[in-house]
């Protein structure tokens, strides 16, 4: 047991969630019980997890591959922010569409063999980057984001920077913010 778990701090290594699953029906059948249960993160953030439905889960619940998915947009983002605050770009919104494939992997299982990220960054008014700096930004955040390096070597990660301009939700979403 590390130092930290025996005095209850989190420490940089110890990063932990509480997940709980109830078995609601009368037996564990094939096929006839329910995969939802809560992951909660702290004592404020508690979410409702099922499978995908796809895969017969409630589409009203997150599901594993979209944490994936949001876990990596998240990584990425707070990379990229911190670059961008280095490098004195004025950022004020960020927004991104992260999509997970399922599919088979090279050992012929399932998996989430893709994830393709869309950023869009909008600057503060009178500020402008060129698109390749821009784009050599979001790939330096890749680089440095911590679950992309976890996933590195079984997933492919494509980051598609999207003009703002052809994701009109993005710009509602995030001026809505």
């Amino acid at each position: 047991m590390s130092a930290s778990a025996k005095t209850g701090t989190q420490s940089m290594s110890d990063l932990s969630i509480d997940l709980h699953w109830q078995r609601v029906e009368p037996e564990l059948t094939t096929g006839k019980y329910s995969n939802a249960h809560t992951v909660q993160f702290n004592d404020s953030c508690e979410i409702q997890v099922d499978a995908a439905p796809d895969w017969g889960g409630d589409a009203g619940n997150a599901n594993p591959e979209q944490a994936l998915a949001a876990a990596l947009s998240s990584c990425h983002m707070m990379t990229f922010l911190a670059l961008a605050a280095k490098a004195k770009w004025p950022v004020a919104s960020y927004y991104d569409r992260a999509v997970a494939y399922l599919g088979k992997n090279a050992k012929g299982q399932m998996s989430v063999t893709r994830v393709d990220l869309h950023p869009v960054v909008r600057f503060d008014t009178g500020f402008s980057i060129d698109t390749a700096e821009l784009k050599q930004m979001q790939h330096r955040a890749h680089r440095y984001c911590f679950i992309a390096n976890t996933l590195a070597d079984s997933v492919e990660i494509n980051i598609l920077s999207t003009p703002e301009k052809e994701l009109g939700y993005a710009r509602e979403l995030s001026s809505a913010a």
